[in-house]
């Protein structure tokens, strides 16, 4: 009668496949492949492990894992002994699959580590303030100019003294009177975290 490691075996030859193709493909080492074929049951730490192994194993060969599955089973109950080894869950993997889990692993951590950084760049600096409008800082016939900047929605925003409103987008205005020479505006903004930023522009009538 043969037996689940013969099936396997059997198969695997009469395809061609060598123990490193089923490595590739199944992302187990070949030494644990070799083993299901021998049935050297003493190598896995559980049930588990050998059952996963077979069932991949066989799917990669094309056969009927339920089929493989109850070979498995029927010699197993006949010996039920089995003095398995301790902590091979990681063992049997192959560098491989080692590999990309580290890879993952590492990826996670550093995207976790940009995102708090940049959260906490974020928190300790000072609100960023965007003068839109005017482009231009000299003026000949207008007695007014509106100025139009952008900061972070929940920071107050002060003009020469006067505190102004900024709309859901950030978006503030201010009408600045003109007069000869040189006019001079500042602009301080307090953000959320307490940081203030202050600009001054000069916009010259002539």
């Amino acid at each position: 009668m043969l037996s689940v490691g013969k099936l396997l075996q059997t198969e695997r030859l009469r395809q061609h496949y060598t123990l490193a193709d089923v490595e590739k493909a199944v992302k187990v080492r070949s030494k644990f492949i070799e083993a299901i074929e021998k049935e050297q049951w003493q190598w896995f730490s559980s049930k588990i492990y050998i059952t996963g192994i077979i069932k991949n194993y066989a799917r990669f060969l094309g056969l009927d894992g339920k089929r493989i599955l109850a070979f498995f089973r029927r010699e197993y109950e006949k010996n039920e002994e089995v003095g398995f080894k301790k902590k091979v869950a990681t063992r049997y993997l192959t560098p491989e699959t080692k590999r990309a889990a580290s890879i993952g692993l590492a990826a996670l951590l550093l995207t976790f580590f940009l995102y708090f950084a940049f959260q906490l760049k974020t928190y300790l600096s000072p609100p960023q303030v965007t003068i839109m409008a005017p482009q231009q800082q000299v003026f000949h016939r207008e007695n007014r100019i509106k100025i139009v900047g952008k900061t972070e929605t929940d920071a107050i925003v002060t003009i020469s003294g006067e505190r102004v409103y900024q709309n859901q987008s950030g978006v503030f205005e201010y009408n600045l009177p003109l007069a000869p020479g040189k006019n001079t505006l500042q602009i301080q903004v307090v953000g959320a975290n307490g940081k203030t930023t202050v600009i001054k522009r000069d916009y010259v009538k002539q």
